[in-house]
Protein backbone atom coordinates (compact mmCIF):
# COMPACT_ATOMS: atom_id res chain seq x y z
CA UNK A 1 0.00 0.00 0.00
CA UNK A 2 1.21 3.57 -0.55
CA UNK A 3 0.81 5.53 2.09
CA UNK A 4 3.20 8.45 3.69
CA UNK A 5 2.89 10.24 7.03
CA UNK A 6 4.72 13.39 7.30
CA UNK A 7 5.32 15.56 10.46
CA UNK A 8 6.06 19.58 9.41
CA UNK A 9 6.97 21.78 13.70
CA UNK A 10 7.95 25.27 12.96
CA UNK A 11 7.45 28.34 14.49
CA UNK A 12 4.24 29.42 11.97
CA UNK A 13 2.75 26.16 11.67
CA UNK A 14 2.58 21.99 13.16
CA UNK A 15 1.76 19.48 10.87
CA UNK A 16 0.54 15.92 10.67
CA UNK A 17 -0.65 14.49 7.56
CA UNK A 18 -1.18 11.38 6.49
CA UNK A 19 -1.79 10.62 2.56
CA UNK A 20 -2.62 7.05 1.44
CA UNK A 21 -2.85 6.85 -2.41
CA UNK A 22 -4.30 3.32 -2.31
CA UNK A 23 -7.12 4.02 0.56
CA UNK A 24 -10.01 6.27 0.57
CA UNK A 25 -11.58 4.67 3.72
CA UNK A 26 -9.86 7.32 6.38
CA UNK A 27 -9.87 11.01 5.33
CA UNK A 28 -10.29 13.77 8.62
CA UNK A 29 -9.43 17.07 7.69
CA UNK A 30 -8.71 19.98 10.05
CA UNK A 31 -6.82 23.10 8.95
CA UNK A 32 -8.10 25.56 11.10
CA UNK A 33 -9.90 27.34 7.38
CA UNK A 34 -13.24 26.33 6.73
CA UNK A 35 -12.87 26.97 3.06
CA UNK A 36 -9.64 25.10 2.92
CA UNK A 37 -10.59 22.13 5.06
CA UNK A 38 -13.40 21.92 2.12
CA UNK A 39 -11.29 22.31 -0.95
CA UNK A 40 -8.94 19.45 0.48
CA UNK A 41 -12.07 16.85 1.38
CA UNK A 42 -12.87 17.26 -2.40
CA UNK A 43 -9.30 16.82 -3.81
CA UNK A 44 -9.23 13.65 -1.63
CA UNK A 45 -12.99 12.62 -2.25
CA UNK A 46 -12.46 12.98 -6.23
CA UNK A 47 -8.95 11.29 -6.18
CA UNK A 48 -10.03 8.60 -3.75
CA UNK A 49 -7.27 9.34 -1.27
CA UNK A 50 -6.92 8.56 2.14
CA UNK A 51 -5.74 11.96 3.40
CA UNK A 52 -6.15 13.05 7.40
CA UNK A 53 -4.22 16.52 8.07
CA UNK A 54 -4.12 18.42 11.52
CA UNK A 55 -2.76 21.52 11.59
CA UNK A 56 -2.44 24.74 13.80
CA UNK A 57 -0.92 27.57 12.42
CA UNK A 58 -0.53 31.08 13.05
CA UNK A 59 -4.12 32.07 11.98
CA UNK A 60 -4.33 35.46 13.97
CA UNK A 61 -2.10 36.54 11.30
CA UNK A 62 -3.67 35.08 8.35
CA UNK A 63 -3.70 31.74 6.45
CA UNK A 64 -0.74 31.70 4.70
CA UNK A 65 1.86 29.86 6.67
CA UNK A 66 -0.68 27.04 7.04
CA UNK A 67 -2.10 26.89 3.58
CA UNK A 68 1.86 26.56 2.00
CA UNK A 69 3.07 24.52 5.03
CA UNK A 70 0.30 22.25 3.88
CA UNK A 71 1.23 22.17 0.02
CA UNK A 72 4.46 21.31 1.32
CA UNK A 73 3.39 18.65 3.69
CA UNK A 74 1.54 16.92 0.84
CA UNK A 75 3.94 17.36 -1.78
CA UNK A 76 6.52 15.32 0.26
CA UNK A 77 4.18 13.04 1.35
CA UNK A 78 3.28 12.27 -2.15
CA UNK A 79 6.88 11.66 -3.19
CA UNK A 80 7.08 9.23 -0.46
CA UNK A 81 4.38 7.41 -0.97
CA UNK A 82 4.39 6.63 -4.94
CA UNK A 83 7.91 5.42 -4.52
CA UNK A 84 9.85 4.44 -7.17
CA UNK A 85 7.20 5.24 -10.04
CA UNK A 86 7.27 2.30 -11.55
CA UNK A 87 4.34 1.18 -13.77
CA UNK A 88 2.52 4.15 -13.15
CA UNK A 89 0.40 5.91 -15.94
CA UNK A 90 2.65 9.21 -15.03
CA UNK A 91 0.80 11.97 -17.17
CA UNK A 92 -2.93 12.71 -16.99
CA UNK A 93 -5.11 15.56 -17.47
CA UNK A 94 -8.68 16.19 -16.83
CA UNK A 95 -11.60 19.24 -17.44
CA UNK A 96 -14.21 19.18 -14.96
CA UNK A 97 -16.85 21.25 -14.65
CA UNK A 98 -18.59 22.80 -11.52
CA UNK A 99 -21.85 24.77 -12.88
CA UNK A 100 -20.98 27.65 -14.45
CA UNK A 101 -16.88 26.96 -14.00
CA UNK A 102 -14.27 24.89 -16.04
CA UNK A 103 -11.18 24.19 -15.19
CA UNK A 104 -8.10 21.94 -17.16
CA UNK A 105 -6.04 20.32 -14.84
CA UNK A 106 -3.17 18.40 -16.52
CA UNK A 107 0.06 16.88 -14.92
CA UNK A 108 3.51 14.93 -15.56
CA UNK A 109 4.88 13.04 -12.67
CA UNK A 110 7.58 13.83 -13.71
CA UNK A 111 10.25 14.93 -11.05
CA UNK A 112 10.46 18.11 -12.43
CA UNK A 113 8.98 20.92 -10.09
CA UNK A 114 6.99 23.30 -12.43
CA UNK A 115 3.49 25.05 -12.33
CA UNK A 116 1.47 27.27 -15.05
CA UNK A 117 -0.90 28.67 -12.86
CA UNK A 118 -3.25 30.39 -15.34
CA UNK A 119 -6.17 31.62 -13.36
CA UNK A 120 -7.53 35.10 -13.67
CA UNK A 121 -9.95 37.09 -12.55
CA UNK A 122 -10.23 35.73 -9.07
CA UNK A 123 -11.57 38.52 -6.50
CA UNK A 124 -9.37 38.88 -3.27
CA UNK A 125 -11.88 37.12 -1.12
CA UNK A 126 -14.03 33.74 -1.24
CA UNK A 127 -15.44 34.81 2.30
CA UNK A 128 -12.51 34.69 4.80
CA UNK A 129 -10.37 32.97 2.59
CA UNK A 130 -7.44 35.08 0.66
CA UNK A 131 -7.58 33.72 -2.98
CA UNK A 132 -3.59 34.04 -4.04
CA UNK A 133 -3.61 31.03 -1.32
CA UNK A 134 -4.23 28.71 -3.95
CA UNK A 135 -1.50 29.36 -6.15
CA UNK A 136 0.62 29.35 -3.07
CA UNK A 137 -0.88 25.94 -2.33
CA UNK A 138 -0.14 24.10 -5.49
CA UNK A 139 3.34 26.25 -6.23
CA UNK A 140 4.48 24.40 -2.36
CA UNK A 141 3.25 20.87 -3.73
CA UNK A 142 4.77 20.50 -7.33
CA UNK A 143 8.21 22.06 -5.45
CA UNK A 144 8.08 19.04 -3.14
CA UNK A 145 6.53 16.45 -4.94
CA UNK A 146 8.48 17.13 -8.07
CA UNK A 147 5.49 17.28 -10.55
CA UNK A 148 4.89 19.20 -13.81
CA UNK A 149 1.29 20.86 -12.83
CA UNK A 150 -0.63 23.25 -15.27
CA UNK A 151 -3.82 24.85 -14.33
CA UNK A 152 -5.83 26.81 -16.44
CA UNK A 153 -9.58 28.33 -16.02
CA UNK A 154 -11.39 28.08 -19.51
CA UNK A 155 -14.69 30.01 -17.76
CA UNK A 156 -16.43 31.03 -14.68
CA UNK A 157 -17.82 33.69 -12.68
CA UNK A 158 -18.47 32.18 -9.35
CA UNK A 159 -14.83 32.24 -7.23
CA UNK A 160 -15.91 29.43 -4.80
CA UNK A 161 -17.02 27.75 -8.12
CA UNK A 162 -13.81 28.19 -10.00
CA UNK A 163 -11.52 27.17 -6.70
CA UNK A 164 -13.62 24.23 -6.12
CA UNK A 165 -13.48 23.03 -9.92
CA UNK A 166 -9.71 22.93 -9.53
CA UNK A 167 -9.54 21.02 -6.31
CA UNK A 168 -11.61 18.29 -7.84
CA UNK A 169 -9.64 17.87 -10.96
CA UNK A 170 -6.50 18.14 -9.04
CA UNK A 171 -7.44 15.17 -6.82
CA UNK A 172 -8.74 13.61 -10.41
CA UNK A 173 -5.85 13.76 -12.34
CA UNK A 174 -3.26 13.26 -9.58
CA UNK A 175 -5.21 9.48 -8.57
CA UNK A 176 -5.15 8.90 -12.67
CA UNK A 177 -1.30 9.67 -12.65
CA UNK A 178 -0.26 7.14 -10.28
CA UNK A 179 -2.55 4.63 -11.30
CA UNK A 180 -0.10 1.51 -11.65
CA UNK A 181 -1.24 0.71 -15.72
CA UNK A 182 1.95 -2.12 -15.22
CA UNK A 183 2.92 -4.08 -12.38
CA UNK A 184 5.80 -5.48 -13.61
CA UNK A 185 6.69 -2.50 -16.07
CA UNK A 186 9.40 0.04 -15.58
CA UNK A 187 9.53 3.51 -14.74
CA UNK A 188 7.80 5.54 -17.38
CA UNK A 189 10.54 7.25 -18.80
CA UNK A 190 13.06 6.24 -21.55
CA UNK A 191 15.75 7.74 -20.06
CA UNK A 192 15.04 4.58 -16.79
CA UNK A 193 14.52 7.23 -14.56
CA UNK A 194 12.44 9.83 -12.84
CA UNK A 195 14.63 10.80 -10.21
Amino acid sequence: MRKATIKRDTTETKIDLTLNVDDSSQSAIDTGVGFFNHMLTLFAAHGQFGLTVKADGDLDVDAHHTVEDIGIVLGQAFKEAIGDKKGIKRYASDFTPMDESLSLVSLDVSNRPYLVFDVDGLPEKVGSFDTELVEEFFRAFVNQAGVTLHIKLIHGSNSHHIIESIFKGFGRVLNEAVTVVNPDGQVPSTKGTLS
